[in-house]
């Protein structure tokens, strides 16, 4: 999935890479991110929000990927709307269910 599929897939069913960042500072408002802050991991999903993953297991793999199991669930808001996103993080890469 392109760059731009991604963001036009914001109101349905997203799926694709998330790219890691350093910090919140880095964020880019269109890309699924994920980075981690004083030991825990946060993700960021575009259209939806910031979800903490203090409550989930995180593996990190040697080449900087990670795992979050069991599965992610965040809501957050949208243009003024509720929104929710469940789903996997899986090597890196966001699967919503």
């Amino acid at each position: 999935m392109t760059r731009d599929e991604e963001i036009q897939n914001f109101g349905r069913s997203i799926q694709g890479p998330a790219q890691r960042i350093e910090s919140f500072a880095d964020l880019d408002d269109q890309r699924l991110s994920y980075w981690k802050d004083v030991g825990i991991w946060w993700l960021y999903l575009p259209g939806c929000g910031v979800g903490n993953l203090s409550s989930q297991q995180v593996t990190e793999h040697p080449n900087g990927t990670i795992t979050v199991s069991p599965s992610i669930l965040v809501t957050g808001h949208n243009k003024g709307q509720k929104v929710t996103r469940h789903g996997y993080l899986e090597n890196s890469v966001w699967r919503e269910v």
